[in-house]
């Protein structure tokens, strides 16, 4: 048990000659320290670089998605104006047809009209 408390004593003995800075710390640790930090600057720098890129991306999509949104709208709005526009359109050419209809018959009923008006009429008799 005595060997056993001795190494106990020397690793307390140790933590304390580590912890009150009796030792040194080793010679390229400051270069080491300082490289580690730039790494840290750098993967910062990068990391702002990809956040700024993904925000950009999200606005970009959010803009596809509205102006899709706005050209179903749009779509919409033409459709049901090109079916008003072309039952408009069947419309007039059923007027222009029946008028084209009334217009034969009247020239029809004119005719007949002016046919009988004048097969009853009597050539007028002259000196032979």
């Amino acid at each position: 048990m005595a060997g056993g408390t001795r190494w106990w004593g020397l690793g307390l003995v140790a933590v304390l000659c580590l912890a009150s800075g009796c030792v040194e710390p080793p010679e390229d640790a400051e270069a080491r320290l300082a490289a580690l930090q730039a790494e840290e600057e750098r993967m910062d720098e990068a990391l702002d670089e990809v956040e700024t890129r993904l925000l950009g991306n999200q606005a970009m999509m959010h803009l596809w998605e509205e102006l899709g949104r706005r050209h179903q709208e749009v779509s919409a709005i033409q459709c049901r104006v090109t079916d008003e526009h072309l039952v408009g359109m069947a419309k007039h050419y059923a007027r222009m047809e029946e008028k084209a209809r009334r217009a034969k018959k009247n020239r029809s009923m004119a005719a007949v009209d002016s046919a009988v008006l004048t097969s009853g009429k009597r050539e007028p008799l002259g000196n032979n």
